[in-house]
C-alpha cells in the first residue's frame, strides 16, 4: 500500500504540473488513482480475484488433476510397477504372507500382489467420473485460504470432505475390477492352506475394502502432485482461468 500511495504522489504532481491552473488539487489526485488503478487491472488480468473465481480455480485444478490421475493410475503397471503406489500384501495378513513364502508359495504370493495391482489399475479406469462429480459438488468456503495455503491444500480439503462419499461410490467399481482380474483365485489357495494350520487364528481380511482405500490412497497421491504442478508451473496452468487464479499466487 506504501508503495501505491507513492505513486499516487508522483503522477498526481505530474497532472498538476502540466495542467492548467484552474484545475484544482482533487482533481489530479482523482486522476492519478485513475491511471494507477487502470495500469494494476492491466497488469493482473482485470482487477483483484474474487472469491468465486479462485473456487473456480480451485475446482478446474482438481478436475484437470483427477482426471491426468485416473489415466495414469488406470495404465498396466501403474499401479505394479509404480514404487510410490504399489499395493502390497496386506498388512494385518503379514502372518499369512510369512507362512506362504515359508511354504515355497513365493509365486502364489508375487501374483497375488500383482492381481492386487490389477484391480486397483482396473478400478481406475472409472474413478475419473466419480472424483470429478465429488469435485463438482465441493463446497468451499474460503477459496483464498486453500489458494494460499499449502502446496497440496486443495487435495487435502478434496480428501477431507468427500472421501466417505467417495469410498460408497468407488467401492462397486472396486469390487468389479476384483472380480474382473479373479482376485480371489489367487488369493483362495493361500489363506485357505494357512487357515488349515492348526493353532492359528484364522484371517480373512476385507480384500474389496483393502484395495479400495490403497486405490483412493495412490490416487490422491497423484492428485496432490498435479495439484503441485499447477501451483508451481506456468505451463500446467493450461486455462486462462488456472493462469489468472494460480499466476496471482506465484507472482
Amino acid at each position: 500500500m506504501k508503495i501505491k500511495s507513492i505513486i499516487y504522489s508522483v503522477v498526481a504532481l505530474a497532472f498538476s504540473v502540466s495542467s492548467c491552473a484552474s484545475q484544482n488539487f482533487q482533481q489530479s489526485i482523482n486522476a492519478a488513482k485513475d491511471a494507477v488503478n487502470s495500469a494494476t487491472s492491466a497488469t493482473t488480468g482485470g482487477g483483484a480475484l474474487s472469491n468465486d473465481e479462485v473456487i473456480n480455480g480451485l475446482k478446474e485444478a482438481l478436475t484437470i488433476g483427477t482426471n491426468s490421475s485416473t489415466a495414469f493410475a488406470s495404465k498396466l503397471d501403474g499401479f505394479y510397477k509404480n514404487p510410490m503406489l504399489f499395493i502390497a500384501f496386506p498388512s494385518e495378513a503379514q502372518k499369512v504372507k510369512d507362512w506362504a513364502l515359508k511354504m515355497g508359495m513365493k509365486s502364489q504370493v508375487d501374483q497375488f500382489e500383482m492381481t492386487l495391482n490389477r484391480a486397483a489399475e482396473e478400478a481406475s479406469k472409472d474413478a475419473a467420473t466419480v472424483f470429478v462429480n465429488a469435485v463438482k459438488g465441493m463446497s468451499i468456503g474460503d477459496g483464498f485460504a486453500i489458494l494460499k495455503g499449502a502446496d497440496n491444500a486443495a487435495t487435502n480439503y478434496l480428501i477431507e470432505k468427500t472421501s466417505a462419499e467417495l469410498k460408497i461410490k468407488f467401492t462397486p467399481i472396486v469390487q468389479a475390477a476384483i472380480d474382473k482380474v479373479e482376485l480371489t483365485k489367487y488369493w483362495n489357495p493361500i489363506i485357505n492352506g494357512y487357515n488349515k494350520v492348526p493353532f492359528v487364528q484364522k484371517q480373512n481380511p476385507d480384500l474389496t475394502a483393502y484395495v479400495t482405500d490403497k486405490a483412493m490412497e495412490g490416487l490422491f497421491k497423484l492428485i496432490a502432485q498435479e495439484e503441485l504442478k499447477i501451483r508451481k508451473d506456468p505451463v500446467a496452468q493450461v486455462t486462462d482461468l488456472l493462469k489468472r487464479v494460480f499466476g496471482s499466487v506465484m507472482k
